[in-house]
């Protein structure tokens, strides 16, 4: 460990109580730091390539109405008591989904933990948030969960049979444990996205963020073995083909498209570009010219692409 021979730091003064030196880093934590004109998270593990901003709070909110379109109106697939008692949200991120289960369910406590404090303070009284890494030790009590979920932690974890074995532990003996993520892998059916597309080659691009971060961005297909070599028992994987704008013919599956194309738009200036040119070294105006053409194919009806949830 080497010391800073330069060190500056406008919330530290060797004058001051330690008080105003912690309030500094409280503040860092829960406002997170500003780069690339977005707002990153300021806590955690390792390094997280997705901003924490309203604008992605937003995105978020879009997420959520895709799975609700997707699951039918339902908040989870897992076929859980009708009166749960304990409920933990992993990457919660603004806690809509949280929120949403403490009202449909008033007999449990909802917990959801996320790295980055951008949940609303006018929350259900059985649901609470804290500033927590998933991959950290939970100091949860063990053995008590109904149900454990976490959804779209694209790029937040490093160690998934970790994060499997500790979510096993807290669950109560028939609990159950829910994952979700896109995966974005591009798939066509009909041929009209050609091999070569700039909307494949961002996709090609995505994966090669992941790994530069030591992000397995593949991880979902591995769940199933990794939740049977575990010890979970009655294991279920659904796999959905979510059309990436409004090419289908049914009406909720051209709904869910819309909501695609948004997420795809508001995604590519999120985590993409600054891990394309921070991460991998592209040349921004390079990147800019394969983004409007992927956005441009991304918004043609007659490219009939989807990728899987």
């Amino acid at each position: 460990m080497e010391p800073d021979d330069n060190f500056t730091d406008e919330g530290f003064d060797v004058g001051s109580s330690t008080a105003s030196y912690v309030t500094s880093i409280a503040t860092e934590i829960r406002e997170g730091i500003e780069e690339y004109g977005r707002r990153y998270a300021a806590y955690g593990k390792h390094f997280y390539g997705l901003p924490i901003d309203q604008e992605e709070q937003d995105r978020n909110d879009l997420q959520h109405s895709k799975f609700l379109f997707l699951y039918e109106g339902r908040l989870h697939l897992s076929p859980i008591v009708e009166d749960p008692h304990h409920i933990l949200d992993l990457g919660t991120g603004n806690g809509t989904w949280a929120i949403q289960m403490a009202d449909a369910f008033p007999s449990a406590s909802v917990m959801g933990i996320d790295i980055a404090a951008v949940q609303p303070t006018w929350v259900p009284p059985n649901c609470q948030f804290e500033i927590m890494d998933v991959e950290s030790d939970w100091e949860f009590p063990k053995g008590v969960y109904d149900l454990i979920h976490a959804r779209e932690l694209i790029f937040a974890i490093r160690d998934w049979p970790a994060v499997i074995s500790q979510a096993r532990e807290h669950l109560r003996p028939g609990g159950y444990l829910e994952l979700s993520v896109t995966l974005p892998e591009v798939g066509c059916d009909d041929g009209t996205c050609p091999p070569n597309s700039c909307y494949r080659e961002m996709s090609t691009v995505h994966f090669q963020i992941a790994d530069a971060m030591g992000v397995d961005g593949r991880a979902a297909k591995k769940w199933k073995s990794q939740l049977e070599s575990q010890g979970f028992e009655d294991v279920h994987e659904r796999i959905f083909k979510v059309p990436t704008n409004r090419w289908p013919k049914d009406k909720r599956l051209k709904t869910i498209g819309a909501l695609e194309i948004a997420n795809f738009l508001q995604y590519s200036t999120a985590g993409f570009e600054r891990g394309s040119v921070a991460l991998l070294g592209k040349d921004p105006a390079e990147l800019q010219v394969v983004l409007a053409h992927a956005r441009k194919e991304v918004m043609d009806p007659n490219i009939h692409t989807y990728v899987y949830l």
